[in-house]
Formats: C-alpha cells, sequence, structure tokens
C-alpha cells in the first residue's frame, strides 16, 4: 500500500508526520539490507544510532530523559513501519524499546534511569532482553536463573538467553528467582551491564525463526551485582514480568500489521503483470477478490490493535486485549503470507523471494515474545478467572 486511499484512523498529524518520517528512514536504510539480514542472521548496531538520532528508541520515556514523550501508539505505529521492511528489526525493536527501555522507565529508579536511559534512547547503548531458561518456553515464570544473597550483593548462577542482540548489546535486563519457596512469586529483576564479572555469552544459537537478532545463551556463574542493580523490588519483579509482557506484546502487534502492507505491496504491484495481454478474466478477478479480503482484514487488524494502544495511553489495563491484539494479527499475517503464496505459485516460497520472506516474517510474530497457544490461554485465563487457573 502506498498510503493513498488508505482509511483515516483518526491517529492525528503528529502520528502522520512520525509515520512518513520512520518510512523513509525505513526505505532507505532498512529495506536494501533486510534480505542479507535474515539470509546470514547478522545484527546491525549501527542503524541503532540512526534510529536514536530520529528519536525512535524512547517513544514513552519523557523528554528529561531524552525521549520523546509519546505513547504505546506512536510505538506501535514505529513498530509497523519497520517491520514492514523487516520484521527482524521490527522484534529487536521492540525489545529494545518496550521490553528493555519502557522497563526502566516504569521500575526504574531516578538513579537508574538517569544512568541508563539517555545512552540506551541515543542508540549509544544498546538494550536487550533476557525472557527466560531454554527449556522453558512459553512458561515465563519458569526459570533456572537464581540469585543468591551473600552480604550486601546477589549471585546469580544459572542460565537464560537473549534473542536480541548479543554480543552487541551493553545492558540487559534479566529475571531471577530469589524465593524458590515463594512460587509463583519470589522473582527479582536485574539490571545488568556487559562485561559484569561472572557474567559471560555462550554459543550463538541457531534460531532459524528469529534470524537477525543474534540469539544467545547468557551464562551467569557466580555473578555478583549490588542491590543498585535490581529492578523493581525483590522477590515481587514477577508483576514488573508480566505487565513487561503485556506491554510488549502491545507493541509487537505492529509487526504483523507491517507485514500485511507488505503483502498487499506485493499482490498489487503484481497485479500489472496479470492485467497483460495472455492472462484470462478468471485470474485477474481471483487477484482482485483475494486483494479485497486482504484489504478489510488489515484495517480490520488495525482498528483492534490502535485501539487497545489508544486505551493504554488513556491507562487501562492491557493484560486481556494485550495479547489479543498479537494474537489476533499474527494468525491473520500469516493466512495473507500464504494467500500470497497461492495466488503467486509455491515457486514464490524459495528462500530469497519477497512472497517466502513475508512468510517466514510473518510466522515470527506467532512466536515472538509469547506463542499463540500461551496467548489463548492468557485471553481465556482474563475472560474466566473464576476458574483459577
Amino acid at each position: 500500500m502506498t498510503g493513498q486511499g488508505e482509511l483515516d484512523y483518526g491517529l492525528g498529524e503528529t502520528i502522520g508526520l512520525l509515520r512518513e518520517s520512520v518510512r523513509g528512514f525505513v526505505k532507505d536504510e532498512i529495506a536494501p539490507p533486510a534480505k542479507a539480514v535474515e539470509r546470514e542472521d547478522v545484527f546491525s548496531p549501527e542503524l541503532w544510532h540512526e534510529m536514536g538520532g530520529l528519536g525512535l528508541l524512547g517513544i514513552t520515556v519523557p523528554a528529561e530523559y531524552g525521549g520523546a514523550g509519546m505513547g504505546y501508539l506512536e510505538h506501535v505505529v514505529v513498530m509497523e513501519e519497520l517491520s514492514r521492511a523487516s520484521a527482524e528489526m521490527g522484534l529487536a525493536y521492540s525489545a529494545h524499546s518496550s521490553f528493555c527501555v519502557n522497563q526502566l522507565r516504569l521500575n526504574g529508579t531516578e538513579e537508574q534511569k538517569r544512568r541508563y536511559l539517555p545512552g540506551l534512547i541515543s542508540g549509544e547503548l544498546i538494550g536487550a532482553m533476557a525472557l527466560a531458561g531454554a527449556e522453558a518456553d512459553s512458561d515465563v515464570v519458569s526459570m533456572h536463573l537464581s540469585a543468591q544473597k551473600q552480604d550486601s550483593f546477589y549471585h546469580l548462577n544459572g542460565s537464560t538467553r537473549s534473542l536480541t542482540g548479543w554480543p552487541y548489546a551493553d545492558v540487559l535486563i534479566v529475571y531471577a528467582r530469589t524465593s524458590p519457596q515463594k512460587i509463583p512469586l519470589g522473582i527479582t529483576a536485574f539490571i545488568v551491564e556487559k562485561n559484569t564479572l561472572g557474567f559471560h555469552v555462550g554459543d550463538k544459537l541457531d534460531m532459524r525463526s528469529v534470524s537477525g537478532t543474534m540469539a544467545s545463551e547468557l551464562i551467569f556463574d557466580n555473578c555478583p551485582l549490588s542491590g543498585q542493580s535490581i529492578l523493581g523490588e525483590v522477590d515481587q519483579d514477577v508483576r514488573v514480568l508480566l505487565h513487561g509482557l503485556d506491554c510488549q506484546q502491545l507493541v509487537l502487534a505492529g509487526g504483523p500489521l507491517g507485514v500485511m502492507a507488505a503483502c498487499l505491496d506485493l499482490l498489487l504491484s503484481a497485479m500489472q503483470h496479470y492485467k497483460q495481454p495472455g492472462h484470462a478474466a478468471r485470474e485477474l478477478q481471483l487477484m482482485q477478490g483475494t486483494i479485497a479480503d486482504m484489504y478489510t482484514t488489515w484495517c480490520a487488524c488495525r482498528s483492534y490493535v490502535y485501539t487497545v494502544a489508544r486505551a493504554a495511553d488513556w491507562g487501562s489495563t492491557m493484560r486481556l486485549d494485550g495479547a489479543g491484539v498479537i494474537l489476533y494479527a499474527a494468525e491473520r499475517a500469516t493466512k495473507m503470507a500464504l494467500d500470497v503464496i497461492h495466488l503467486l505459485g509455491d515457486s514464490c516460497q524459495a528462500y530469497d523471494l519477497p512472497a517466502g520472506r513475508l512468510l517466514r516474517d510473518a510466522k515470527l510474530f506467532e512466536r515472538g515474545a509469547a506463542t499463540c497457544e500461551s496467548r489463548r490461554l492468557k485471553v481465556a485465563r482474563e475472560l474466566f478467572p473464576e476458574t483459577g487457573r
């Protein structure tokens, strides 16, 4: 889609200007290397400085810390435009700006905000997240990283994993179990800096579904962290973790919107070929009908995502619909990518062709931050809380 004829969602002039600015940056800087990023599984830290210069890395952070002072709606729009060209870059961006930067904004002390946010927002520093043990999958409170207090330090032992930017990242937020007897509480969040004693990065993980984000195992061997490294409260940070996931999933929902737009871009371009002599009218009609269905699905998904983002900016909880928007949008994006391949032919699934990339991009968002199965459970538990499960 070019923007011409698109539905006006009433987002306002500021967001319109933001979208156009990001689109120009994506066209010049993100789209050209996108194929190589996925194929070679590389990460581009240089882009972080440019994104910082555009003010994209601290969308939700107040200006006093160097941020843009905007909201989740603007954050979603940036995510949408980045993912239109590269879902890998979109995922890395959302983890840096949402799970790291936004978590610091929401839960950091004044000293922590002053220390870390300016560098993370300018792009001088790269942030990352560690979600859970590699074997934990969608159960985010199941983890094999522990922290025991000895004198004035907490000593971290065990392993976790990061899917976002290591070994380039400078600041990492990790979650460790500090009181095993307090399940599901007893979890504490820590800010870990690169080169901290007792912390090292294991082998790079071959994560084909999230190429370009430099997934790595993170290993802690009696890593000492002072109380100043704690983000939030001791033993109470399962709430920090779960609220962070709510925010992350809402922002992440912008990614499938970008993939859907890219699907429409590709089919609208292909229509020019089908209009040439030699193609039956029914082929063109089939193409047109599918594009019409795709466009209405895209608009419906955008309306849902934008509405939830607006509600979040007004202070509404994102527990239910934060999971709902990414569940719905991700699966619709996958269906749309499959429709593109169906119309253009199975040969379009070839690794280096756009249709194949779009399908892989769409599937990426079905598992980013959580699986669709765990999202369904989350929605169901919010709808039926009396079950206690």
